[in-house]
């Protein structure tokens, strides 16, 4: 009995150290890569979310759920993370669905000009941290590079794959090693910076611009898994002027929609309508939409939202304000720290 008390408490130590070094070895995605935190900042939010958005940086940071809760009471959350391909954005809906089922649901389309897994990094900002289930196993095993070392089992257990990060330690690691700051607002990351656009380069025609067969087949996975829920899916082209959105794409997923009874909205064709300037309202030159230019985009796409099915304007759910009162206090406070940032040193140097 003591010999087995003294190997359980061996085997407990063991377990502890390893923990507590994967714990540390593992990228806290607060300082540097901060996106890394978008899919499990998820769970804070979950439930209550009439609006789903899924997609990639096209979304994060170009629609302001704030903005849409202040202007017309709808609540929404944003599912997306950087460079999400069309498999990880179906695997992000059915994770939602284990938490809650939105009214609506919104798709951004961009992500269909990729064909297969793209990088082991990328792959990680988006899926380590969704929560354990069958569907982050599934996504795991659609998102893995089959020409890389990547592994399932380095999913499962990060330190395999992060035990050599001992000399790349900084202050974040220690810092954050069992807290981490909040960075989005209900998926949404600010910037309030800006960069305008001044020339934008021909576009490099391609040799094909017909969309792989998996494209489609996630894309009617995700329609089909709306309609099973009862979940209005909307396809939409975010407002971004880089990378370059071919005709020979949008005309795809025009036809795509009108086949199957959905809404697609190019936001490049209503420019006038959104009010965006591209010389005021993007912080990298028209890769993405800054804060201002997020909260036009917002409003305009706002009223779309509130005239469908199932949504509703909550600002008269006193429980509802009273948690939406937070999110705004935090969006103002984050607002003010950036432009505080931007007067004092000319740039955004940290989210918060």
């Amino acid at each position: 009995m003591k010999r087995l008390i003294k190997c359980l408490i061996v085997l407990i130590f063991v377990v502890a150290a390893l923990w507590f070094l994967q714990k540390l070895l593992v990228p806290k995605y607060i300082v540097k890569n901060e996106e890394g935190v978008l899919c499990g900042e998820y769970y804070d939010n979950a439930g209550g979310n009439d609006v789903l958005f899924i997609g990639d940086c096209e979304v994060y940071s170009n629609f302001s759920p704030i903005t849409l809760w202040k202007e017309y009471g709808i609540t929404s959350v944003i599912r997306g993370t950087p460079q999400q391909l069309i498999w990880q954005s179906y695997y992000m809906l059915e994770d939602t669905l284990r938490y809650e089922t939105p009214k609506v649901v919104v798709y951004n389309v961009f992500s269909m000009k990729y064909s297969e897994p793209q990088s082991e990094a990328f792959n990680r900002l988006s899926l380590d941290g969704m929560r354990w289930s069958s569907v982050k196993v599934n996504a795991i095993k659609a998102s893995m590079k089959e020409d890389e070392d990547e592994t399932f089992m380095s999913y499962v257990f990060p330190i395999l794959r992060f035990h050599s990060r001992w000399n790349e330690l900084t202050d974040e690691d220690f810092t954050y090693l069992f807290n981490r700051e909040k960075l989005s607002h209900n998926g949404y990351v600010m910037r309030v910076d800006s960069k305008p656009v001044t020339t934008l380069p021909d576009p490099i025609p391609l040799a094909d611009y017909t969309y792989a067969d998996i494209d489609w087949q996630y894309l009617d996975k995700i329609r089909d898994c709306c309609k099973e829920h009862g979940i209005t899916l909307v396809l939409i082209k975010s407002p971004s002027c880089q990378p370059y959105w071919f005709e020979e794409w949008d005309k795809q997923i025009a036809d795509y929609a009108d086949k199957n009874g959905l809404t697609y909205i190019n936001f490049l064709a209503h420019g006038d309508e959104t009010g965006i300037d591209y010389t005021t309202d993007t912080y990298d030159a028209g890769l993405h939409l800054n804060l201002s230019g997020a909260e036009k985009a917002s409003m305009w796409f706002g009223k779309f939202l509130a005239q469908l099915p199932g949504i509703t304007d909550h600002r008269n759910d006193s429980e509802l304000v009273t948690r939406w009162n937070d999110k705004i206090e935090f969006y103002e406070a984050m607002k003010a720290s950036q432009y505080k940032q931007l007067e004092e040193t000319g740039q955004v140097t940290s989210f918060r």
